[in-house]
């Protein structure tokens, strides 16, 4: 299986599956010298881990971190990093009514049809539990770029969203609610929903907004590796995904030339940002924001009807312990893999330097 390894000078490899022995990965190309919060790194995961509250799996990991190379007396050494992350609560029992069959709008199917093989425990390698590598990466990653601040944050649940632009609000109040949206008036109509969703067992999407500070002018390149494009590549992987904007992202179709131009201030900063922080490829040195679609979850605790090996249609209840709105627990996720391209940009920028 290719495609598990991400990033040029940065690179994170991962492996491991939802129900296997434990999920890992190794983090190539981080200098040398950085001193690493290791402390930072277990709270990023805290806030992915499952069990957080009532409105997510009840799947309970304490997902510690154990690292296995590239760091001495709390310093990154230069070498790769290698770090493990057990599996301690499976529970591999729930998926056996799946053993002979396919549930709609999972990876079952393809997966099955590709590889001759598949994991029908927790989705094996195509379930979302394969992203606490991707934390860890992205909460080192954080450390290589201390002075750029990335926040994101939920910013619609189903037809729930957020009536403020991103300027208006409070970072800080991210954390301060089960939601993860910073707004709480927003964020307890979004947590009221999704509890009446679960109890329906069924589930509901949403949008993360994710905004990144401070970022130096030059990041990016002009044609194939454009930032955008990257960002876009790395949001993109994560599971669940439907969609990516940055910046006016759809709105900009809208819009006449007249009316988008982001107009020049004297000292090259501009007097909007529609254009999100970058341009031709390129940061500018403004605000990168955008915007990251998950449908909703595709295992419901209801009768759906799947695909069996035979070819017969047969009608199923979903089991087990799952998300009934996933943007809650995959706002680090979001993060993480922000961090990773900034970062790993940031590395590249340097050789011109």
């Amino acid at each position: 299986m290719a495609g598990n390894t991400f990033g040029k000078l940065l690179q994170l490899t991962t492996f491991g599956e939802s129900h296997g022995e434990a999920l890992g990965g190794i983090l190539d190309g981080c200098p040398a010298g950085i001193t690493l919060n290791l402390e930072f790194i277990k709270q990023e995961m805290q806030r992915r881990k499952p069990g957080q509250s009532a409105i997510v799996t009840q799947r309970k990991e304490e997902d510690d971190v154990q690292i296995l190379s590239g760091i001495f007396e709390g310093k990154t050494t230069g070498t790769p990093i290698g770090f493990l992350i057990s599996n301690t609560n499976q529970k591999s029992d729930d998926y056996s009514h799946i053993k002979d069959s396919y549930r709609p709008s999972h990876a079952d199917y393809v997966y099955k049809q590709k590889y001759g093989i598949r994991d029908y425990r927790g989705g094996g390698r195509s379930s979302a539990r394969e992203t606490v590598s991707r934390v860890v990466g992205g909460a080192i990653a954080k450390q290589i770029i201390p002075e750029i601040k990335i926040n994101a944050f939920v910013s619609s649940v189903g037809e729930i969203f957020i009536d403020k632009p991103y300027q208006d609000l409070d970072f800080t109040k991210i954390e301060t609610n089960v939601v993860r949206c910073p707004d709480v008036i927003t964020a307890e109509k979004m947590e009221s929903y999704i509890k009446t969703i679960k109890k329906q067992g069924d589930t509901v999407g949403g949008t993360i907004t994710c905004v990144i500070q401070n970022v130096p002018i030059g990041l990016g390149e002009p044609v194939f590796d454009k930032l955008h494009a990257e960002l876009g590549k790395a949001m993109l992987s994560i599971n669940a995904v439907k969609g990516f904007e940055f910046g006016s992202g759809f709105c900009g179709a809208k819009m006449k030339g007249s009316e988008h131009n982001d107009s020049f201030n004297p000292d090259g900063t501009t007097k909007s940002n529609l254009s999100g922080g970058i341009q031709g490829g390129i940061s500018n040195g403004m605000d990168i924001y955008f915007r990251v679609a998950f449908k909703p979850v595709a295992t419901l605790l209801q009768v759906q009807e799947v695909l069996t090996n035979e070819g017969e249609i047969i009608e199923q209840k979903g089991k087990g312990r799952h998300d009934p709105c996933v943007v809650p627990r995959a706002v680090p996720i979001v993060e993480a893999m922000a961090a990773l391209v900034i970062a790993d940009y940031y590395l590249q920028n340097k050789v011109y330097l």
